[in-house]
């Protein structure tokens, strides 16, 4: 039987203030669980699979879903249902724990950072009385609790930020827009070098569009790229709105980009390296992320333009052939893999991969500083927007 693309409450990008039926929810998965020890069953959670084997790719809607396909994580499984599994007991403890906090500081009104977190469980797990302390702690390191957040997010289809877990700010913005950030009024072209930071949370209750005068928004993918731009204002000169987020955008970022395009009408380019890394960059924003499926309907943007950099650009621009970077054999093992994904299968797409995979280097778009420090500013961009040279 094929399994259904799950459906979820998030697609339609819910406030942040409503967080009184989150808890509602966590505390009907605590009662379930208490429902089965009392009935002397293993008790369990079922956690949505956020894994490649449970999305597909919806040609239609252009985005990558989360299907049906659950993982059930059992108490009593020291070595796990499935091979390579490892421990579901200690999944299971650190599941409800996390969701413990969770619903105390929805309870409390409160928030915390995604670290902050990680360091109030990083505490030695209980034992009976009598019995000698464990050594062993719930968390060990943030890498273990960061996928337990966001199980608990798509379990009980709620918004990270409505569970009272922030990230770190990253990313910065600027251009012809004016906000209103948590009740201050802020004019996106006064920014300085710094630009605005944008936050983790950038739902219509904390920050909203004002006045708008750009023409398009601009996703950079690098801080010190943006910076020259930024620097040149190029947002003045060609009426945009210009961001980055550090590399791969955070979901802040992304859900700002989603909001722009969609409630100010802005078609989004995306500019990164010429690398396969660059390329999954712009998947992600285009389609959305395979381990965040859940969240592609409030987030992809099936209208992104890939503006650049192309592999073809060494030659169109003149590029000298010692600047590019050789690939690595992680490269071209991501590259492959980035070929075979369903949303890279049109020809312009194939060309452009097999391109860079032929010619066996890369472009950082630092490369185009060769010609002169603005000539990505002052003449890659520009002329490649007035030629409408992207990839869609």
């Amino acid at each position: 039987m094929a399994k259904k693309a799950a459906r979820s409450r998030l697609a339609a990008g819910p406030s942040t203030r409503d967080r009184a039926g989150v808890a509602q929810r966590i505390g009907a998965l605590a009662k379930d669980v208490v429902r089965r020890v009392h009935q002397r069953e293993d008790p369990y959670v079922d956690i949505p699979a956020r894994t490649l084997s449970n999305v597909q790719f919806n040609p239609k809607k252009g985005i990558i879903e989360l299907l049906d396909g659950k993982q059930r994580r059992f108490f009593f499984s020291l070595l796990g249902r499935r091979k390579g599994e490892g421990s579901q007991a200690k999944k299971f403890m650190q599941t409800l724990r996390v969701a413990e906090v969770c619903r105390r500081l929805i309870e409390a009104d409160d928030s915390t950072s995604l670290r902050d977190l990680f360091y109030n469980l990083k505490v030695p797990i209980k034992t009976p009385p009598g019995q000698p302390r464990s050594r062993e702690l719930i968390f060990a390191d943030q890498s273990e609790s960061d996928p337990i957040i966001e199980d608990i997010e798509v379990t009980v289809a709620a918004l990270r930020e409505e569970l009272g877990v922030h990230a770190e700010t990253k990313g910065a913005m600027v251009g012809p827009l004016t906000i209103v950030d948590n009740g201050d009024t802020i004019d996106l072209t006064a920014m300085g070098s710094g630009g605005w930071a944008v936050p983790s949370i950038v739902e219509a209750d904390v920050i909203q569009f004002v006045k708008s005068r750009a023409d398009f928004v601009l996703l950079i993918e690098k801080g010190a790229v943006w910076q020259r731009f930024n620097k040149d204002r190029f947002w003045e000169k060609h009426k945009c709105v210009i961001l980055h987020g550090g590399g791969q955008p955070p979901r802040g970022v992304r859900r700002l980009l989603y909001r722009m395009h969609h409630e100010l009408k802005l078609p989004v380019y995306v500019l990164v390296d010429n690398d396969p890394w660059g390329y999954y960059i712009y998947s992600v924003v285009k389609q959305g992320s395979i381990n965040l499926a859940f969240e592609s309907q409030r987030m992809a943007i099936p209208a992104a333009r890939f503006i650049g950099m192309s592999s073809f650009d060494a030659d169109e621009f003149d590029i000298p052939s010692h600047v590019p970077m050789p690939l690595t054999d992680e490269d071209r093992r991501r590259a492959k893999e980035i070929r075979e994904y369903p949303w890279f299968q049109s020809k312009p797409w194939q060309r452009e991969i097999q391109h860079m995979e032929r010619l066996g280097v890369k472009l950082e778009l630092e490369a185009l500083s060769n010609k002169n420090f603005s000539f990505i500013t002052e003449q890659y961009l520009p002329r490649k927007l007035a030629e409408k040279r992207w990839l869609d």
